[in-house]
Formats: structure tokens, sequence, C-alpha cells
């Protein structure tokens, strides 16, 4: 099983205090994600749902825009996303679009409030889709966010 490197568990712990400090402000949920490139943070996304009014401002979108904006282009397919909760269907969709090969995440959807996927039935490899597959990982210092996720009041 392939695991996360150094660099990658590093960046998920900033990931985490960025989720944590998240639930402190106002519109904003405890979610968070990074794009990681050649061992360095390419931009972080936190959950702008509430503050924006836009459903499509979850964190790894958000992330990935910034992303594509610091890069001046839209493949990210030498990247890395993490996040400190299981991609939902549309984020998953969105990574897929934007190239990207490997997803490394901390909360898994089974362990989690319901809310956080509309598409249950769905699974991780419904989005493999066409090759290049990506490498998913999961669970990833899971027990240090499940307190955030397990009952959607993040």
């Amino acid at each position: 099983m392939d695991t996360p490197s150094d660099f990658e568990r590093d960046a998920m712990r900033e990931a985490v205090a960025q989720a944590r400090a998240a639930v402190c402000e106002p519109g904003k949920a405890g979610i968070a994600a990074a794009v990681l490139r050649d061992g360095k943070i390419v931009a972080t996304g936190t959950n702008h749902v509430e503050r924006d009014t836009d459903p499509t401002q979850h964190a790894e979108i958000v992330a990935l825009g910034r992303a594509t904006a610091a890069l001046g282009r839209a493949d990210l397919g030498d990247c890395v996303l993490i996040s400190t909760l299981q991609p939902c269907e549309m984020c998953l969709a969105a990574a897929r679009f934007a190239g990207i090969r490997r997803i490394i995440f901390a909360a898994r959807k089974e362990n989690v409030a319901a809310k956080y996927f509309v598409f249950p039935h769905l699974t991780l490899g419904d989005f493999q889709g066409a090759p290049p597959a990506f490498a998913i990982i999961g669970g990833v210092m899971e027990d240090d966010v499940l307190d955030l996720y397990e009952d959607g009041q993040e």
C-alpha cells in the first residue's frame, strides 16, 4: 500500500491546524485542503461555502483554483491534493478534471456525518475513470479530525 511521504504528512498537519482554526471563524467550516508540488505547498484553501454563499467553494476546490492561478495553468497533473476530509463527489470530479493523480485525506466517508456526501452510493473507485488513475490514501491523521466531522456541525 502507498503511504504518504514525510513532507505530505507535514502538509497534512498544517491542514489539520488550518481546519481547527477555521472552525473559530464566522462563516467558515473546519475543512482544509492543500495542493503540493515538488516538496512545496503551492496553495491552500478552507471551506468558504457559507462565507461566500457559494456551494462550490469547498476547501479542495478553493485550493485547486488557487494552485492553478499560482502555477498559471489548469493542468495539475504533477501535484498532490491533501484534505482533512475525504473529498466529496464534486471535489473528486474537480481533481480529476485538474489532472490530480494523488489524493491524501484524513477523515474517511464511513466515519463522518452523512451530510458531507450527497451521492452516498458513489465510491472512491467510481472516480478513477479513464487512465491515468489516481492514488488515494485515506485515514491519514484521521483521529486528529474526526471530532470535527462526526456530527456535521463543524
